[in-house]
């Protein structure tokens, strides 16, 4: 024990320099998504459930489960909870009874087996047996009571088994275990709280200074289990080493023996850990709490604290980064995403065509019984659709090709963790689904009304009308799917062949840094933020040439929404009521190119921002849209405030789908005129489009019209007044002389 806490204790001790240097500039990142007003956000047209109680019960079954205590099988009674933990209860009358589990499990990092001969190869991977000795006849670890077991295989702890009487209630439990690991593995992750995102790149740079790049399999669960982990994998080759060749008897029972060796010591790292984790996130939330003031106050000063240390930065960075890009990366891109595209798209096709499939049912069903009672019940199933996993299973089917087509990355790029990418794309999959089965229900609240042929009519435009949203959706977030997948598979490559170089060359860039701001700028952030922007530049650009030709049916990206009024819910077109916002996607301060004198000399000149001056208002509707710059190139120190170093965080530009088409055959005199534009690429077009010009009114042109014969009135009258002066008597009798000067 006194081993494992020494391992535990020194581990932390040598994580904690990075957790509090990412604590605080999280926290920066944080303050400042507070106080910035423009913020880039991911527009979608489908609505987003708000909340979902986390007791909610997705699944429930009565299953036979083997009992480790007891060393027997017990009937249980099983369910599963919205936050994706698996509750084990005596009963279902102590269950409404209130009373507490007996087992709760969260499966992160598990695997669902369901045959012997599965469950036994996955075991002696872990069970490095020295003697090497296999046994051909050995009896199962666990006899099995039915002929259809179910076996949950999980890292570092006590694996479970179930066993059902029917292959349908096999297979039905097996799809909900695979959705809990799904959801334990990567949600924790999804969250933008400063302690996570802290952690995450925390956990990013401790391993990079262990020469490990790129994505780890272990990286799952919550911050605890991952740091657990950490230790785990530091600590089990000693343990292998000290303890296997010691052990005696069958396989099955050194098996046995070795496993819960291994539990126990985890128990006691995780213990630890929690404890000394604890305590650095509470010291690092004071110290932050201290400096809040200063952040505060100075947000602009640290912005072009950071922007400078950008500038001379890029000088050491950005040549090597994009010689790398363009020459080991970008010639590869376009054959990697074309493996990506067509498993990732066929998926999200069947959750279309599921969706689709679901409300025809409905709609017969309806139809058929005209009864109200059969038609809220099938709402209600349409509603738990994303979460009822045997039917979704067709669906993720659909994606875990992907494990077999993307092994020759393997070699390249040395990426193996595509149940990662899998697992992430299904969560993708099962939420959009929750959004277009939410967005079909509040549509058609207010159009159940009428007889059975109204209601099957407004069932039928609803459905096209999320049909059509569900498209966009799609694209969109594809679009992000392949985005996040391209960087994560090649980023690690040119981290790593990059580091030698330019990582020590680092440390000579602080003293660019000013003494109050070191806590919230690390040099080894900005530098990672211009690899990853070197990289996007070119993964967009493959990502855009595959929107532009249509491929699998993604939209090229416009900000083209029709303006309509408020009109009938069962309409075939979007109302601008229902286009909401993602959720804030985590910023990052823009990094702006420094000063270029002030980077030749060496010397800054100054760090106030120069005022930017307010656009002018343009003279004629035809500046309304400025010509895209298709030849402009984001530079490799201008940083996107909406980039991250992770991929997950890593947004796309805000785009829509032209669902006008539909809208023209309606109420035209309802509708502005839209000119279709381009999605902006710079600040000026920005701010050109949202530069507010008066159309111009037909009577304006007859008022000038007017007023221009008013104006040629004026001079006609002028000019006659001039003769009639010219003819007065007294002007005659003058003389030649006085004529000319009065005619003057």
């Amino acid at each position: 024990v006194s081993l494992l806490l020494g391992r535990a204790e020194a581990e932390l001790k040598n994580f904690s320099p990075h957790y509090r240097r990412q604590y605080a500039v999280a926290f920066f990142r944080q303050l400042y998504d507070e106080m910035e007003q423009q913020r880039t956000v991911q527009t979608q047209l489908l609505k987003h459930r708000q909340h979902t109680e986390p007791g909610k019960v997705l699944y429930e079954e009565v299953v036979t489960h083997y009992s480790a205590e007891l060393k027997k099988w017990k009937e249980r009674y099983m369910l599963v909870r919205a936050d994706y933990s698996l509750e084990s209860h005596e009963n279902y009358d102590t269950f409404l009874n209130g009373a507490s589990p007996k087992v709760r499990l969260l499966p992160a990092g598990g695997a669902v087996l369901t045959s012997e001969d599965q469950y036994t190869a996955l075991a002696d991977r872990f069970f490095p047996d020295p003697s090497g000795v296999s046994e051909e006849s050995a009896p199962p670890m666990v006899s099995m009571p039915d002929q259809f077991p179910v076996y949950l295989w999980q890292p570092y702890q006590k694996h479970n088994y179930f066993c059902f009487h029917n292959a349908d209630s096999q297979k039905s439990f097996a799809a909900a275990l695979r959705d809990c690991i799904r959801h334990q593995n990567h949600d924790y992750q999804k969250k933008t709280k400063c302690e996570v995102r802290a952690f995450l790149e925390a956990v990013q740079f401790y391993r990079q200074e262990k020469g490990h790049y790129g994505s780890w399999e272990m990286l799952i669960g919550k911050d605890v289990q991952v740091l657990s982990n950490l230790v785990m994998e530091e600590l089990l080759p000693s343990l292998q080493t000290e303890l296997l060749p010691k052990m005696k008897g069958k396989k099955n029972d050194r098996k046995r023996a070795w496993f819960a060796i291994v539990e126990d010591a985890y128990n006691v790292v995780k213990s630890q850990v929690s404890t000394g984790l604890a305590a650095l996130e509470e010291e690092c939330r004071a110290a932050t709490k201290q400096q809040e003031g200063l952040i505060r106050s100075d947000m602009d000063q640290i912005i072009n604290s950071k922007n400078f240390l950008a500038g001379k930065l890029k000088a050491t960075v950005s040549q090597p980064a994009v010689k790398f890009c363009m020459e080991n990366v970008q010639p590869y891109l376009s054959s990697i995403l074309e493996e990506l595209m067509g498993p990732i798209s066929s998926g999200f096709s069947e959750i279309r065509f599921l969706f689709e499939t679901e409300v025809n049912k409905m709609s017969k069903d309806y139809q058929e019984s005209s009864s109200i009672d059969n038609l809220n019940k099938g709402l209600g199933e349409l509603a738990d659709l994303p979460f009822t996993s045997l039917k979704m299973q067709p669906c993720y089917r659909k994606v875990d090709v992907l494990c077999e087509q993307l092994q020759e990355l393997r070699n390249r790029f040395k990426f193996s963790n595509t149940d990662r990418l899998v697992q992430i794309t299904q969560n993708y999959m099962q939420q959009i689904m929750d959004n277009v089965v939410h967005t079909f229900e509040q549509l058609l609240s207010n159009s159940l009304r009428g007889g059975p042929s109204q209601i099957c009519s407004a069932i039928e435009k609803v459905k096209q009308r999320v049909l059509k949203q569900y498209d966009y959706d799609s694209s969109t977030l594809r679009k992000k799917l392949f985005q996040e997948a391209l960087v994560e598979v090649t980023m690690p490559t040119m981290q790593k062949s990059l580091s030698p170089s330019c990582k020590p060359e680092l440390q000579r860039f602080e003293q660019y840094i000013f003494a109050d701001y070191t806590n919230f700028i690390q040099v080894e952030n900005v530098y990672e933020e211009m690899i990853l922007q070197t990289l996007l530049s070119e993964v967009d650009k493959v990502v855009k040439d595959a929107a532009n030709m249509k491929k699998h049916n993604l939209f090229v990206d416009s900000i083209d929404f029709p303006c309509e009024s408020q009109s009938s819910l069962t309409d075939s077109r979007t109302p601008p009521g229902s286009i909401p916002a993602s959720p804030t996607k985590h910023m990052v301060p823009p990094i702006e190119d420094a000063n270029p004198q002030a980077q030749g000399n060496g010397v800054p000149e100054s760090q106030d921002q120069p005022s930017k001056p307010e656009p002018a208002l343009p003279k004629s509707p035809e500046s309304i849209v400025p010509a895209k710059n298709d030849q402009q190139e984001p530079s490799a120190v201008g940083i996107d405030p909406g980039i991250t170093i992770n991929a997950e965080s890593l947004t796309v530009k805000m785009a829509s789908l032209d669902i006008a088409n539909e809208v023209k055959e309606e109420k035209t005199q309802e509708y502005a005129v839209h000119k279709e534009i381009q999605a902006p690429d710079n600040l000026k077009e920005i701010r050109d489009l949202i530069t507010v010009v008066r159309p111009e009114d037909p009577g304006d042109r007859e008022l000038d019209s007017h007023v221009e014969l008013l104006e040629q009135e004026e001079s006609i009258s002028k000019e006659q007044l001039r003769n009639l002066e010219s003819d007065r008597p007294e002007n005659n009798e003058a003389g030649e002389e006085s004529g000319t000067a009065s005619e003057k």
